[in-house]
């Protein structure tokens, strides 16, 4: 499977700038490779990415190579979705919940209905 753009690759290093400081919403997927429920819902972050592109940021960040991001903000079980605005957690998702929670939770942060 090709690489999406659409979906930023975020590391402990790298959070603050593309997550906390971003001007536009983001949804943080926060994944592990051995989760078999990450791999599940994989593809609808894909969809939700090429969906939402350049009116929200979709990113994912693996928590076994980036164990500080996730202890920070209390991530316990994959896949965990925080949903950020102006650098603050506004909703969380945690599970393979499918598409429309994700949804609903993008549009609620985009002012849209879902």
């Amino acid at each position: 499977m090709a690489e999406n753009l659409n979906i930023t690759t975020l590391t402990d290093d790298n959070f603050e700038e593309e997550v906390l400081d971003a001007d536009q919403p983001v949804l943080v997927d926060f994944w592990a490779t051995g989760c078999a429920p990450c791999r599940q819902i994989a593809p609808i972050v894909e969809e939700l990415a090429d969906e939402y592109e350049g009116q929200a940021k979709i990113g994912k960040i693996d928590v076994i190579e980036n164990p500080q991001t996730a202890r920070d903000y209390g991530v316990r079980s994959t896949p965990t979705f925080l949903f950020f605005e102006n650098g603050e957690v506004k909703e969380q998702v945690v599970g393979a919940a499918g598409k429309q929670p994700l949804k609903e939770n993008l549009e609620a942060l985009l002012g849209q209905p879902a």
